[in-house]
Order: structure tokens, then C-alpha cells, then sequence
């Protein structure tokens, strides 16, 4: 499928055989499943996925790209940008009981919005795998202590394990990124049920708001403001909290 990438939609296909493949046998796709991709462009992971899976939903804003994928017999082509698709409702609509296996080259210039819309229909994904820029992958996948690890970190792995698989040289895209790639695959976790979801946002974007300062700058003054004695260390800061003191106190003041 001929067709020139297009800057506005940050477009770079994948064009290395190997890489196909590779990141074809990390998804594993089986027949029945109720498999989405994310920006198919001009098919390199579209054609093999459907040849193992039998039937694929394609999510295209490209109007053309999206035109040439309809002719695809067991496509079903959604053409809309990805954040405006509701994954609740495309979950019921192609599911069948399935929970969804999400796929995806994401575009690098809105890769983090994509991830946080996702997020809100995580119980309903069975597991995601997607190439994105190394630096992303970094952050996502990042400990406590590092000076990757930040307001991104956190709030994916309150949400999933997450385990990048392979680096992905510029060389492997037409035309090539001036940044190196890398795969991830991110697996919902169960029993987060209980955490809100809106509060940690707010909590861990406060405390990532000036995170060479010490939290009692930051954090502090935003528990003091709600008359929060939670006993949470604030002479700290940020990127040395674990994740899971991040949500031990969206819990206690969940309940407070």
C-alpha cells in the first residue's frame, strides 16, 4: 500500500521485516479474539495480524489510509482520531465477552494523551502492545529514584505491569524518526478497583509540579489546603516515592 507519510498525523511506517515479525510473535494474536489497532498506516502490522487472527478493527484517522484499508476483506475500519473513540462501547460492540487486545506504531506527537485515554477503559483491555518513542517506554516502565520515573510512571503502573520488550532503530521507519523506538507490552492489573482514579491524578500532578523541590513545597501545601494529617513524608521528593505510597494516600484520603 503506496502512500507518502503525512507530518501532521506524525506518521512513520514501519517498514523492517524483522521488527514485523518480531513484534508480531510478542502479540501472539489469536482466531476470535477482538484485536484493535491503533493507526494501521499502510498495513505492516495490519496484513499479518489478520492473517492469524482472521478478523481485525482498525482505528484510521487518514482519510485515504482509511479508504484503501475498507477494500481489506475482515477489516473492520473505524475512521476517527483514537481519542475520540470510546473503548467502553467498541468493547461491547466487537467484543463478544472478549475483553480487547490493543495494538498499535502510536503517533509519538500524542503518544502520552493516547495512553491516558486508554487508561480509562483498562478493565475492559485484555492487554496492550505498542511501539512508541524509547524515551516514553523509559519513563512508563521507570523505578522510584530514577530520573526518568515521574507523573507518567506512576500512573500507568498503579494500572498495569508493564514490560518493554525490544529496541527499534530510526532505520526500521519510512521516513525514519530522529528518535529511537522500543515495544512495550502493558497487562491490566487486577484489584484497583478501589483506587479514584480522578484524586491520584490530581495528588501525583502536584507532586510532579516542581519535582526538584522537596513535596512539603509542593504535595504539602496541597494536603494542608484540605486539611489532610495523613502522615505522609513530605520531605521527600517526588521521583522517591513508590508508587504504592501514591496510592496508599489517595486511599486514606479517599476515606478521610
Amino acid at each position: 500500500m503506496s502512500h507518502f507519510a503525512r507530518k501532521r498525523f506524525g506518521q512513520h511506517f514501519l517498514t523492517d521485516a524483522s521488527i514485523i515479525d518480531a513484534i508480531v510473535g510478542g502479540i501472539d494474536p489469536q482466531p476470535g479474539e477482538a484485536l484493535v489497532e491503533i493507526g494501521p498506516g499502510r498495513g505492516a502490522i495490519t496484513t499479518p495480524l489478520l492473517a492469524r487472527s482472521g478478523r481485525l478493527t482498525v482505528i484510521e484517522l487518514d482519510r485515504d489510509l482509511a479508504v484503501r484499508l475498507r477494500r481489506v476483506p475482515g477489516l473492520d475500519v473505524v475512521e476517527a482520531d483514537v481519542l475520540n473513540v470510546d473503548f467502553d462501547t467498541l468493547a461491547t460492540r466487537i467484543g463478544m465477552g472478549t475483553k480487547l487486545r490493543v495494538v498499535g506504531n502510536l503517533p509519538y506527537n500524542i503518544s502520552t494523551p493516547i495512553l491516558f485515554h486508554l487508561l480509562g477503559a483498562a478493565d475492559r483491555i485484555a492487554d496492550q502492545h505498542f511501539m512508541l518513542q524509547k524515551e516514553v517506554v523509559d519513563r512508563m516502565a521507570a523505578a522510584p529514584g530514577s530520573k526518568t520515573y515521574g507523573r507518567l510512571s506512576v500512573m500507568l503502573q498503579w494500572r498495569y505491569d508493564i514490560e518493554p520488550l525490544f529496541d527499534v532503530p530510526p532505520e526500521a521507519f519510512e521516513p525514519p524518526p530522529r528518535v529511537d523506538s522500543a515495544v512495550v507490552r502493558m497487562v491490566p492489573r487486577g484489584g484497583t478497583e478501589s483506587v479514584d482514579a480522578a484524586l491520584l491524578g490530581e495528588l501525583v500532578t502536584v507532586a510532579f509540579s516542581q519535582r526538584r523541590k522537596l513535596l512539603r513545597n509542593t504535595l504539602g501545601r496541597w494536603l494542608d489546603e484540605r486539611g489532610a494529617g495523613v502522615g505522609f513524608d513530605v520531605q521527600r521528593r517526588a521521583e522517591e516515592v513508590p508508587v504504592t505510597e501514591y496510592l496508599r494516600l489517595a486511599a486514606a484520603l479517599r476515606s478521610g
